[in-house]
């Protein structure tokens, strides 16, 4: 049986899978086959239309801080992703799990500084935990899957992927991948005696709490630790 899709089609399958249901956006000629396919999808996945880059951006990093999974931005080369580039920045600092999706030119383009053309894993870098180009249409599933495991494994964090223009457009038969699981870092029990015994031996033991990712039960299991060992704490 044949799963003959176009880029496009692929990468919105892919988000389907992974749950999106919410995604933002300025339109851009460079991912018109993902805009395409996210009309034939809105029914599943609403797109909120900006006006500016930095705006939608900024949209989807607070969609990942307040629920926790992976916020979906979706921009035009160049100008677009240079905008974009403050809503990475914030995720990045703020540990909020994000997907940057970027259009980016055709790859016999490449090179060549046509149309507003970016390296991005240059660019981005030093914005996110994970930056690549997807080569191609066969690919996307795989590239997809490891950008949501690795926004939301370990310290959450933004990622990046730029998108071919051609490449979306190309007809692949891919094979769909599945949910991202998350997978969440955790103190071993040897660990967690080590942290006993520092506090028993400490004199006046001190708590300082910040970062991103604080749930209720976070806030509960940590108060219920602060109680237990008398420690006062500041954030």
């Amino acid at each position: 049986m044949s799963n003959l899709r176009t880029g496009g089609q692929i990468l919105v399958d892919q988000l389907k899978i992974h749950g999106v249901d919410l995604a933002f956006c300025v339109p851009g000629e460079s991912y018109l086959a993902v805009l395409d396919a996210l009309y034939d999808a809105r029914d599943a996945i609403k797109l909120i239309t900006c006006r500016m880059e930095a705006g939608a951006a900024n949209m989807a990093e607070a969609y990942g801080k307040l629920t926790g999974r992976p916020g979906i931005c979706f921009v035009t080369r160049g100008p677009g992703a240079t905008h974009a580039s403050v809503g990475l920045h914030t995720a990045f600092q703020d540990s909020t799990p994000m997907i940057l999706f970027i259009g980016q030119v055709a790859r016999d383009q490449a090179e060549r500084e046509a149309f507003q053309e970016i390296d991005y894993r240059r660019m981005l870098g030093p914005l996110t935990k994970w930056v690549a180009e997807i080569p191609s249409a066969n690919r996307i599933p795989e590239f997809v899957s490891r950008a949501f495991h690795t926004a939301v494994s370990g310290r959450p964090g933004p990622v990046a992927l730029a998108l071919p223009e051609d490449m979306l457009t190309e007809t692949a038969d891919a094979m769909d991948s599945k949910r991202y699981v998350r997978v969440e870092a955790a103190p071993r029990p040897q660990d967690m005696a080590r942290v006993a015994e520092i506090l028993s031996a400490a004199q006046r033991p001190f708590a300082v709490l910040g970062g991103g990712g604080w749930t209720a039960k976070a806030c509960a299991d940590t108060r219920a630790f602060l109680e237990a060992w008398g420690l006062p704490a500041v954030t």
